[in-house]
């Protein structure tokens, strides 16, 4: 949703009993003059247990609203209640602390759908594989974002089925680069329809004359620019469209020079189109390589370089185009709202995130208070992990100081579940990441989420179903 204030006058909040105190300090906290607010506790002591039903039959008064917001981890038929009541019904965040974003406060929604830069994905080791193998991997790559394929070369390895593969690529509506030296196999490649040769020089550059592949020229060496005007200048005069490329180099082999060789080329030839190759970085800098893509990508943006190309060679790098993909986008936004690319998007923060800790331990030693049965609740301030229920209020930083105090030695279940989950709320604290309860840690683009049917619960955890099944042999033993 984007700003619910821009079409409501009075928007009723919905809540438990443990939540209600804290709903009512963080709206005060929001000083709202845009619109009114009333907010109901409908006498559930934890707000995300509500159901379609129960709100349907617990919610009497409406309070002539325009807008409901129910609780983020609310599970039911938004849709149902809507027709129900007669009224638009939303979830909140997940957080109460994230209301203020949510009402576009603290962070706009952007439209990440435009890019001005391609992304050539390239499969290295080509040669060795079978047109359908090949075609496998320009699957996935075009899913994580790449807009051209591109065949990579091995020296002194034949690509006999060369012909083969770009036939089958193209049954499949690619566009396809290949990048080789060898002038036999750049010829035979653009005859078997590829889309961009790379890389031409100088004593390479008259196969650009047999072909209508856009060729991509590259200096005699990184270091000799000269080099790629002469390229430039003569494909100028043919009229032949052409792509650039000066060369990126690694750290500590020419890495800045290179990123000046950029800087130059757009100032002498800004009209020229332009690609950089950026394996050079990301493979060969051991780096998380979302962090490396964005300052790259940012690079690319303020060059106003229409092109990229990358791999997937090193494990580390094996998410480098949906990185890239992501970084392009952003920068997209930053670029266009002439902004500094922060509070975009966040699919490239998978170690760290802005606000890991909604709540301090005051907060969540209040919560506790309020707790009136034996189940363990678990969350993360600055101060550590926190574990309490009615009889229990503990704060860690390691998940073994919480042994002797949990009692749970006779629950092989219950010990697993909530073993799981301290190891992942001792891993959100140390990196500072958010922690929720029963939910899986967030890893940004390098993993991808699991979908949930935000209509229904979740199903009981293979724990809580054996717990279930050991309740019903024993009431049946004594029977």
């Amino acid at each position: 949703m984007g700003n619910p204030q821009d079409k409501t006058k009075h928007i009723l909040f919905v809540t438990g009993k443990l939540a209600y105190p804290n709903l009512l300090k963080v709206l005060k906290d929001m000083e709202i003059n845009e619109f009114t607010y009333s907010v109901q506790d409908l006498g559930l002591s934890v707000a995300a247990l509500m159901t379609t039903n129960i709100v349907k039959r617990r919610l009497k008064d409406t309070e002539n609203a325009d807008l409901i917001v129910l609780p983020g981890r609310f599970r039911g038929d938004l849709n149902e209640l809507s027709d129900h009541f007669g009224i638009t019904v939303e979830r909140g965040p997940e957080e109460l602390k994230d209301l203020p974003s949510f009402f576009g406060r603290a962070k706009q929604k952007y439209d990440m759908s435009a890019t001005d830069v391609l992304i050539l994905g390239e499969i290295t080791e080509a040669p060795t594989l079978s047109p359908e193998t090949t075609l496998a991997i320009a699957l996935d790559y075009k899913k994580s974002g790449a807009d051209i394929i591109d065949l990579g070369f091995l020296p002194d390895t034949p690509f006999p089925q060369l012909k083969e593969t770009i036939t089958l690529l193209k049954e499949h509506h690619f566009k396809i680069s290949v990048d080789t030296h060898n002038t036999d196999q750049l010829l035979l490649a653009a005859k078997s329809g590829a889309d961009y040769l790379l890389s031409l020089k100088r004593e390479t550059l008259w196969v650009a004359d047999e072909t209508d592949a856009i060729p991509i020229i590259i200096p005699d060496t990184p270091q000799q620019l000269n080099t790629l005007y002469e390229c430039i200048n003569v494909l100028q005069t043919k009229n032949k469209r052409f792509i650039a490329d000066p060369i990126l180099d690694p750290i500590h082999c020419g890495f800045t020079d290179s990123v000046v060789r950029y800087h130059k080329l757009h100032h002498d030839y800004p009209e020229v189109e332009v690609m950089m190759g950026i394996g050079n970085l990301t493979e060969l800098t051991h780096a998380d390589s979302a962090g490396v893509n964005a300052l790259l990508l940012g690079i690319i943006s303020e060059l106003n370089i229409k092109y990229l190309l990358t791999t997937q060679v090193s494990e580390h790098c094996r998410c480098a185009i949906k990185e890239a993909d992501i970084a392009r986008r952003i920068m997209a936004v930053a670029r266009a709202h002439n902004t500094p690319p922060t509070s975009i998007d966040s699919r490239l923060m998978a170690l760290h995130e802005r606000k890991p800790f909604p709540y301090d331990s005051k907060e969540i030693k209040a919560f506790a208070e309020g707790v009136k049965d034996s189940n363990f609740r678990i969350q993360n301030s600055e101060q550590g992990v926190h574990v309490y229920n009615r009889d229990l209020y503990k704060t860690a930083t390691d998940p073994f100081d919480f042994y002797t105090d949990l009692n749970v030695s006779d629950d092989g279940g219950h010990a697993f579940y909530l073993g799981v989950e301290l190891g992942r709320a001792q891993i959100a604290w140390q990196l500072g990441k958010r922690y929720n309860q029963d939910e899986e840690l967030s890893w940004g683009c390098a993993v991808e989420p699991k979908e949930e049917d935000l209509s229904v619960f979740k199903e009981g955890g293979v724990t809580l179903k054996e717990k279930r099944e050991k309740i019903k042999t024993r009431k049946k033993s004594k029977q």
